[in-house]
């Protein structure tokens, strides 16, 4: 979903070769791959300066603004780049590295999220890149080139493409013969970490963050004076504690060189037994869900009461990352919804729930950057939001990950979190089209996980261009064929009826391409339930269970006079 008023969230993805091919021959004319990369001899060096971004973004040049050195995701020690493409800029980031004239070298680099680049221009042989379409974990770019006679320097470089997610970049290698720099220092004895904090407790486990150091590659938490577990990033989550416990915590930061001297200690009180949130509302057998803009883009400010009671789910858009990978928090945005106060906020949560309504926390949008790879951020997410619904009362949480997805750690996040909250926990999900092309994809594998626990994926069937329908042919967004031929993707790929809806913009505004009238969505809606009101795509048969629908945003839907739910509220609450 996004926050620029006039701004798709997620850009028209162009198709790879089974939608046409368009960045598949777009990128082949303009980028050579090369296939077979040098070994090295045992005297080459890595002649690419700060190549884990330990040290900022010093020797590199990152195009537009476009880069940043962060946390989380890294491959290795305390960093890695964070590129993100925007408008016309490609997020190029670049760096000069010396060579020596008529020498091989070995380029490599790890890299993940959006599609990544990466090349070496200025060889004054052939130039060369390679390339991925994008990862939730780390992949390993690798190619090759030789200089020219004359060659002392080559300008290495990662980009993004225009449109997509961000990437990341981490452990950069230029690999050969020393061209006049050399190696950087070994590493030395890391820094005492600083910033040692308590985040989300449960009754058995407390979650903890600190400032990366520079020079670490990993870091030993203690609890009570005692190691208690490990971390190669800036967070952890400590288990197995008794509730309503008061533990000491310290962390120390580690490399090839020794540990460092432990931090002051802090301490951290795990929770009482049976402090949940009860649960929540029914969510109806037809049900809408709207998203809530926590900020200000233009579209109508609202209050949650001023929500339109057709709206039986409301996502308050966004939860806000924290340094801590996985964990999230949650920040009312008073100044941009003219002096809405926290006090009040809470307040009308507990009003639409008294009127029958659910009130979930969405994680992810244009801005969201979440990570959840692997156990330490699976738990830090679980606690967190779980926190939150303590926190606020929120009936449970939205999944509208941008940056990639992985199905493995995400489920466990869930998973956690359903046997933390209960049987009341309600789940949605709003992947993009391409998320929920095939059973492979981590989205819906991640959907499929957890079918037990799901309680409805509001696909986005819009800022997508052309997608194949079940039926095997493609279709334009836009069209009744396209919402029900791509449901039915869902709906024959395992999902049942009752968790797919459908999402779509309130307004024109409300999304770069693909909107549609009201119409059409109660024809579609019909189409797959009752098999009336089709275009040229007709299912096999009928899904009367069917969930409904979502809009994004309740906002652009007040802008726009309420139309688009005045329209398809009514009409899901009419289905079989």
């Amino acid at each position: 979903m996004e926050r620029s008023a006039g701004r798709s969230r997620r850009r028209r993805r162009r198709s790879r070769s089974v939608f046409g091919g368009t960045l598949a021959v777009a990128t082949a004319a303009a980028l050579t791959v090369t296939g077979l990369v040098s070994t090295a001899q045992a005297a080459d060096v890595n002649n690419a300066k700060n190549a884990g971004f330990e040290s900022g973004l010093a020797n590199w040049t990152c195009s537009g603004g476009s880069g940043a050195a962060v946390s989380s995701p890294v491959r290795s020690g305390t960093s890695a780049l964070k590129a993100t493409p925007a408008g016309q800029d490609n997020a190029r980031c670049s760096q000069s590295v010396k060579v020596k004239p008529n020498s091989t070298y070995a380029l490599s680099s790890w890299v993940q999220g959006g599609y990544a680049y990466l090349g070496a221009s200025g060889t004054g042989t052939t130039d060369v890149s390679t390339w991925t379409p994008g990862s939730s974990s780390w992949t390993k770019l690798s190619t090759s080139f030789t200089t020219g006679a004359n060659t002392t320097s080559v300008t290495v470089y990662t980009h993004g493409w225009y449109g997509q997610a961000a990437y990341f970049a981490d452990d950069i290698e230029v690999t050969g013969p020393d061209g006049g720099g050399g190696e950087e220092p070994g590493p030395v004895i890391p820094a005492t970490p600083a910033g040692l904090t308590a985040g989300a407790t449960t009754t058995s486990s407390v979650a903890l963050s600190w400032n990366a150091v520079s020079g670490a590659t990993g870091y030993k938490v203690y609890r009570n004076g005692a190691q208690a577990t490990t971390s190669t990033g800036t967070s952890a989550t400590v288990t197995g504690l008794t509730a309503d416990t008061a533990y000491e915590f310290s962390v120390s930061a580690t490399n090839a060189a020794g540990e460092s001297v432990k931090s002051a200690a802090i301490s951290a009180r795990t929770a009482k037994e049976g402090t949940g949130p009860g649960p929540g509302p029914a969510v109806p057998k037809h049900a809408v869900t709207g998203y809530w803009q926590n900020f200000n883009n233009g579209a109508a400010v609202q209050k949650l009461t001023d929500v339109p009671a057709d709206y039986d789910i409301i996502a308050v858009s966004f939860a806000d990352a924290t340094p801590t990978p996985g964990q999230v928090t949650f920040n009312l945005d008073t100044a941009g919804l003219n002096g809405y106060t926290d006090a009040q906020f809470r307040a009308d949560i507990k009003t639409k729930q008294a009127q029958g309504k659910n009130v979930i926390i969405s994680i992810g949008g244009e801005l969201g950057t979440v990570r959840v790879d692997n156990d330490a951020s699976a738990t830090a997410f679980a606690n967190s939001v779980y926190a939150l619904m303590q926190d606020y009362g929120f009936n449970g949480v939205d999944i509208d990950l941008e940056n990639g997805l992985n199905a493995t750690y995400m489920t466990k996040a869930l998973r956690q979190l359903s046997a933390k909250a209960g049987s009341g926990l309600v789940i949605t999900m709003a992947p993009q089209t391409i998320d929920m092309q095939s059973t492979s994809g981590e989205y819906f594998k991640t959907a499929l996980n957890i079918k037990d626990i799901l309680t409805v994926v509001n696909m986005q069937y819009y800022n997508s261009g052309s997608m194949l329908g079940c039926d095997g042919k493609v279709y334009s967004q836009g069209s009744v064929d396209f919402l029900t031929a791509l449901a039915c993707i869902q709906l024959e790929g395992g999902l049942d009826p009752s968790q797919v809806g459908i999402g779509v913009p309130a307004s024109t505004r409300g999304a770069g391409s693909g909107y549609v009238s009201p119409s059409i969505v109660n024809a579609a809606l019909d189409c797959l339930t009752k098999g009336t009101s089709c275009g040229s795509f007709k299912p096999s048969k009928t899904y009367p269970s069917l969930r409904g629908a979502m809009t994004w945003s309740t906002n652009w839907d007040a802008t726009a006079g309420f139309a688009w739910s005045k329209a398809v509220g009514p009409h899901v609450r009419s289905l079989p």
